[in-house]
């Protein structure tokens, strides 16, 4: 019987005049930016998934085809693999469904074979085995922002990691690439306890994670793990510390080749130092951080952790540093223009824009629309840990300005709602 063809996939090409030629090349290009190594999709490839012979592909090549896309499988027409269909999708904040996904997860890179009990070398496939399950947990954290399921997930990856460079034989660099893996495996971990606002798990990771980015001698995972540290003490009420983790992010020496991760290190900065109080140097800092962030090469191959940093986040940066700064119309503007350019799959993001949002009409008064943006946030996304402490916030802050406005009072029930 003949294979309908995938129309849904041939009608994406056709709008973007795309050839199966380029497409292939992008995807191969993706599955590099997923795993460090360029992908060996081939044209007939594709070719047999447009004509509907192949209806799902592998989970390596379904997250490629969504970073070129900016589609999930389903809307290209695609099937998933097992039972489970697009028709019955599981709510985002059902726990049953997170632990799935984190199950799947687990298998990321399954095609390429763990190594066995009497293989003695290490090699480039281990390498690619491990870092398809680190992009899986940033995707993961993308979507659900940081669960315990997720934090447990990562460190139980970098685990595994360190565990495989004890128990076989292996190159410098094979070696050193291992232990990179597992200081970004550490620094997932971290960062699910610290945007979950477990903040006394979260500390307990920064040595190992300094370790073992030492250990890979690998700048990129440094500065991804000071600019955490930064976020942590932060929230611990450090803001001298948070101040000199993002300086010592700021100084690695990734940030004066790449002007991408310059960006991000002022821009974490500026959020600090508006905390402090220290406004000429916060709106400076955004300053450069835009003025960096436009001389970056968008198209340089970075890692997968820092696939989320685009001009929408640095406006959301930019967002909540007017907000400390109680520059209530700056902070909305900047919110405003992070949800017009958002990633669709970035859905914490979203959900703690609209809460500054709100908190930044709030401000200036504008209760209903502060109300409006308020609800907006998923119930699901309303109890994790820094958005729900936003919300507690616009909360405390909404019932002092407007303790019997209609809005107040709706508010208050919605919330009680989704309790």
């Amino acid at each position: 019987m003949k294979e309908a063809r995938n129309d849904a996939f041939a009608s994406w090409l056709s709008k973007h005049g795309m050839p199966v030629r380029e497409l292939t090349s992008l995807v191969n290009q993706a599955i590099e930016d997923l795993t460090g190594r360029y992908g060996t999709v081939n044209e007939r490839h594709i070719y047999k998934l447009l004509s509907g012979e192949h209806k799902s592909p592998n989970a390596l090549l379904k997250a490629a085809l969504h970073n070129v896309t900016g589609l999930k499988a389903p809307e290209l027409g695609f099937t998933s693999r097992g039972k489970h269909t697009s028709d019955s999708p599981a709510p985002e904040d059902d726990p049953v469904y997170r632990r799935a996904f984190l199950a799947a997860a687990t298998a990321a890179g399954a095609s390429l074979a763990a190594p066995s009990a009497t293989q003695r070398r290490l090699g480039s496939a281990d390498v690619d085995r491990m870092n398809a399950k680190l992009a899986a947990v940033v995707s993961m954290d993308n979507k659900y922002g940081g669960t315990a399921e997720i934090q447990r997930h990562a460190g139980a990856l970098a685990e595994e990691t360190v565990r495989l460079q004890n128990t076989h034989a292996a190159s410098s660099r094979i070696r050193s690439e291992l232990y990179g893996v597992a200081a970004a495996f550490t620094a997932s971990a971290m960062w699910a306890a610290i945007d979950g606002r477990r903040l006394d798990e979260a500390e307990p990771y920064l040595n190992q994670a300094v370790t073992l980015a030492g250990l890979a001698n690998n700048r990129h995972v440094l500065f991804r793990v000071w600019g955490h540290a930064g976020i942590m003490y932060r929230h611990l009420g450090r803001p001298a510390d948070a101040i000199a983790a993002a300086e010592a992010a700021r100084g690695t020496s990734v940030t004066r080749s790449d002007p991408l991760y310059a960006s991000l290190a002022l821009a974490r900065l500026a959020t600090f130092q508006a905390d402090a109080g220290d406004d000429r140097s916060a709106i400076r800092s955004i300053s450069l951080a835009q003025a960096s962030y436009e001389r970056a090469d968008q198209t340089k191959h970075r890692p997968p952790w820092m696939g989320f940093y685009d001009q929408a986040e640095l406006n959301s940066l930019a967002a909540f540093t007017h907000l400390r700064l109680r520059k209530w119309e700056d902070a909305e503007l900047h919110a405003h223009q992070c949800l017009a350019a958002l990633r669709p799959d970035l859905e914490r993001n979203r959900a703690l824009t609209y809460a500054n949002l709100a908190l930044a009409q709030l401000g200036q008064g504008d209760i209903e629309p502060a109300v409006t943006a308020a609800r907006t946030v998923p119930a699901g996304m309303a109890a994790h840990g820094r958005i729900s402490m936003l919300l507690r916030n616009f909360t405390t802050q909404l019932t002092s300005v407007a303790p019997r406005s209609p809005e107040t009072a709706a508010w208050l029930e919605h919330r009680k709602a989704a309790a």
